[in-house]
């Protein structure tokens, strides 16, 4: 099934916060997630830059970090939010009010905005989508071995339904292929590339893979 691109978050079996990107895509496959000075962002692969004139939205910042959150999301919307929970504002209305400014990406496709946000210390959990119809965000608490997700197509709901119920990962390398390849989300069509924030004991630790 293809649902297009993928934001979770979730809990290892030993405890620890992680949050997951994943671009799935049959336009535009020839992307790439690369870390820079702390972030993660989605850029063309070699030889595929002139992609940017026919799509604006398909380059970004789709990871970053403010102090005990990690934030994925699927485009520009990235930014915002992190500078919003990094300047004290709650997380639930950072996420809302950066969705509500922005709204969906005004392409072809009307493609939603996703986000999905993991707290290291506080082991909540918070996912949130955009649509032409709808501005749906939600906050739930972590279980252990649990991952919950939402995506631009089909499951573009925070709901009890997109859940992963095995999710673990020994690494951030680990983590970064689970979203790609294992559980739930191995049986989601057309991978392109991944990125991935685990916690650690005092942060957390980046990882990218591309398909």
């Amino acid at each position: 099934m293809y649902i297009g691109r993928i934001v979770a978050f979730g809990m290892t079996k030993d405890g620890r916060p992680c949050a997951m990107y994943r671009v799935s895509s049959r336009s535009f496959p020839n992307r790439r997630a690369v870390e820079n000075n702390g972030n993660i962002a989605i850029i063309p692969r070699e030889g595929a830059e002139g992609d940017l004139a026919k799509n604006p939205y398909i380059s970004y910042n789709c990871l970053r970090i403010a102090g005990e959150w990690a934030i994925a999301t699927n485009g520009s919307q990235t930014d915002p939010i992190t500078e919003k929970i990094a300047a004290g504002m709650p997380v639930r209305d950072a996420i809302t009010m950066c969705l509500l400014a922005m709204d969906y990406e005004k392409d072809s496709l009307d493609t939603p905005r996703v986000v999905a946000v993991a707290g290291r210390k506080s082991k909540l959990g918070y996912l949130g989508i955009v649509r032409k119809d709808a501005v749906l965000v939600r906050e739930f608490a972590m279980e252990p071995g649990v991952a919950r997700y939402i995506s631009t197509y089909e499951c573009n709901a925070p709901c009890d339904t997109n859940v992963d119920t095995n999710f673990d990962a020994a690494c951030e390398n680990c983590a970064v292929k689970y979203v790609v390849d294992s559980g739930v989300f191995a049986g989601f069509e057309n991978p392109v590339t991944s990125a991935a924030a685990l916690a650690t004991e005092d942060g957390f630790a980046l990882s990218t893979f591309i398909c």
